[in-house]
């Protein structure tokens, strides 16, 4: 008998859903999109349709029967109000929306710690607050609803429940958040990776001993696809920014960097995002002018000029400051120069984003995969890998659905 198991991602356009057996190999994977179903994305039945077509397709050419243990991520603070039995009382309010209330946005702010993740226009912690008009038995995320129509138990896991004020430290809700909401219609809350029931009504064609496990927040779930999994093991996202994250035996937390700390697998995931990034080479040069003009870019010799490459004035970290100027000159003679002094100025702030990091209690980086667009880029890979001066192994995958496979085969 196959031991397979089952990730399920809900991300921003759809669904994915990846099948892998017990050595981690990929073996099948299947996806929807939300616009191929006649609802707003924001509607949970489109979310349900969405995954149920993904997951028949993944499980097209594979036995369901062998899938021991299944997991859903969700895109991090996208909330729903559910009664009793699960079943919503209202859209969901997603992930980008922003809160208006500036009122209840300085309760959480006068209640809670500087530390927390659940302050500000985005906070998970004020969805929930809002969704109390429909009077619900309970608040849950969106991966939690997901994974609930599998096992008919509405769980949460500390990854998705961070941004609602959990605190993962003491690994319960803490006694502050009563001063904005009850706690009672809040959702328990797990590790994740914990098993929290079986698949019932031969679902899918799922055996009813398969485990349901917590799953994650789509960020998380694409660092574990990636295959880092080690203290000091990080991954940069080359995409219109620039995003760190680090794996540390040791919370992070430092606000005023933007940086928070995810507990997972027993370790803490700790991560910033640099305004600098894609969309910064894209405010110079078009997609195809980088790629002729790096061909041209020798990235063993240094230019000898000093970047910091910004689409506009600001940085949020390395540094904290809302002013920060660009610095994308003087320019050279030539595009490629110009192209490779900002990649080395990129280089340049994510080796310093992984030093703050360590500053901050995180532990020295020992090796770096890269995802996003600009991972792609040879020159500006070699580039990064002078500066970072550690092993740069290939991510494993690139799909968030993969890690949350391994985060259910982790369970068993």
């Amino acid at each position: 008998m196959a031991e397979l198991y089952l990730g399920i991602d809900l991300g921003t356009s759809g669904a994915r859903a990846v099948v892998i057996d017990a050595a981690g190999h990929l073996v099948s994977t299947g996806k929807s999109a939300h616009s191929d179903h006649p609802c707003s994305p924001r509607v949970p039945s489109v979310w349900w349709a969405a995954t149920e077509q993904a997951v028949l397709a993944a499980l097209e050419d594979v036995d369901a029967r062998d899938v021991r243990a299944m997991a859903v991520d969700g895109t991090s603070g996208t909330m729903l109000a559910i009664d009793a039995m699960g079943v919503p009382l209202s859209d969901g309010v997603m992930y980008n929306d922003v809160c208006t209330d500036a009122e209840l946005l300085d309760r959480v702010t006068a209640a809670s710690p500087e530390t927390t993740a659940a302050r500000g226009a985005t906070s998970g912690l004020a969805r929930a607050v809002q969704l109390l008009t429909h009077k619900p038995a309970r608040v849950v995320h969106q991966a939690d609803w997901i994974a609930g129509q599998f096992s008919g138990r509405w769980i949460s896991d500390e990854n998705n429940a961070l941004k609602t004020g959990y605190d993962p430290v003491s690994g319960s809700w803490p006694d502050w958040i009563a001063e904005v909401i009850d706690p009672a219609v809040l959702p328990e809350v797990v590790a994740p990776g914990t098993v929290v029931g079986q698949v019932g009504d031969n679902l899918f064609g799922l055996s009813p001993d398969c485990a349901v496990v917590t799953g994650t927040t789509d960020g998380c779930a694409s660092f574990l696809a990636t295959g880092a999994a080690q203290a000091g093991d990080g991954v940069t996202a080359l995409g219109s920014t620039l995003t760190i994250k680090l794996l540390s035996d040791q919370p992070v937390f430092a606000p005023q960097f933007g940086i928070y700390s995810h507990k997972i697998l027993g370790l803490w995931l700790a991560g910033g995002a640099s305004n600098t990034g894609g969309n910064a080479l894209l405010s110079v040069f078009s997609a195809p002018e980088i790629a002729a003009l790096s061909t041209r870019i020798d990235p063993e010799t240094d230019t000898g000029l000093s970047y910091y490459p910004l689409a506009k004035p600001g940085e949020r970290f390395p540094i904290s400051d809302p002013e920060h100027a660009p610095v994308m000159g003087p320019r050279p003679a030539t595009d490629s120069t110009h192209l490779q002094a900002m990649f080395e100025g990129i280089a340049q702030i994510e080796t310093q984003a992984y030093a703050r990091l360590a500053e901050l209690g995180a532990p020295d980086l020992r090796s770096v995969r890269s995802v996003g667009g600009g991972a792609a880029n040879a020159a500006w890979t070699r580039i990064r890998a002078r500066r970072l001066s550690v092993t740069m192994p290939e991510p494993l995958s690139g799909e968030a659905a993969f890690g949350t496979a391994l985060l259910a085969r982790s369970a068993l």
